[in-house]
């Protein structure tokens, strides 16, 4: 059904394009082409790449950092209570805000640009991982100390496998959040990535370009979703399907 729905897109699009011809608005063949130029001059696997590898580290840091700070938030009531203004402070700044004073702060570079998505990200797996930390089943860790499991037996068999729905779910939500704010800091101060290209376009008004880049990078992400996300999804959620 799913490649049917795509067809139909790809159907109505083209009769619209036909019916309304306007440089703003391409065929779905003219994309083709802009997508096939852009690849033989290796100008969009390079893009891609460079986008992808901002996509990758800021989610990792935002993952690590967040989940730490969550996780140590759920199982500590007067650390909560002390830091969760700051959580909801940084959930309700908004992205360019802090995107812009981290350039401004630390400069046009990597760090910066990579920084400020973490940054951006980091709240809502805070959120998250708070959540299961507070669900934690209290009878496997009483059981850990009869056993005298050691600190990594209870990351590994207690800790871990009761937090993966919310792993899964912090995952799923931050791929989703991260990739279209690393495009915003391409525009705004990066000189590569597919934002960057993007922004290149617009002031040349090549919208068979823009679209190309973005259809290009929706569908590498698609594909993470599909062969990383949801396995891992399904894969944390198996246990309760057994056990039901």
């Amino acid at each position: 059904m799913g490649c049917i729905s795509f067809a139909v897109l790809l159907v109505a699009w083209h009769i619209g394009a036909s019916l309304w011809p306007s440089r703003s608005f391409p065929a779905p063949l003219l994309v083709l082409q802009a997508f096939l130029r852009e690849t033989a001059s290796g100008d969009m696997g390079y893009h891609l790449g460079m986008t992808l590898w901002r996509v990758a580290a800021s989610f990792f840091l935002a993952m690590l950092i967040g989940s730490a700070i969550g996780v140590a938030l759920g199982r500590h009531r007067g650390a909560d209570r002390f830091f969760n203004p700051w959580v909801i402070l940084f959930l309700n700044i908004p992205a360019l805000v802090i995107i812009v004073l981290a350039y401004i702060w630390f400069g046009l570079n990597e760090a910066a640009a990579i920084g400020a998505v973490a940054l951006n990200k980091i709240p809502n797996v805070v959120v998250t991982m708070r959540e299961g930390a507070r669900a934690l089943d209290e009878r496997y860790g009483e059981m850990a100390k009869i056993y005298r499991f050691g600190r990594m037996d209870r990351l590994r068999h207690i800790l871990l496998p009761q937090l993966q729905p919310f792993i899964a779910a912090a995952s799923r939500s931050g791929i989703s959040l991260i990739w279209k704010i690393v495009l915003v800091v391409e525009l705004l101060g990066r000189a590569n990535g597919v934002g960057f290209q993007i922004n290149l376009f617009f002031q040349l008004f090549d919208v068979a370009a823009i679209l190309a880049y973005t259809l290009a990078f929706v569908a590498v992400m698609l594909l993470i979703e599909l062969v990383l996300v949801q396995p891992l999804e399904q894969t944390s959620t198996r246990w309760r399907r057994h056990g039901a």
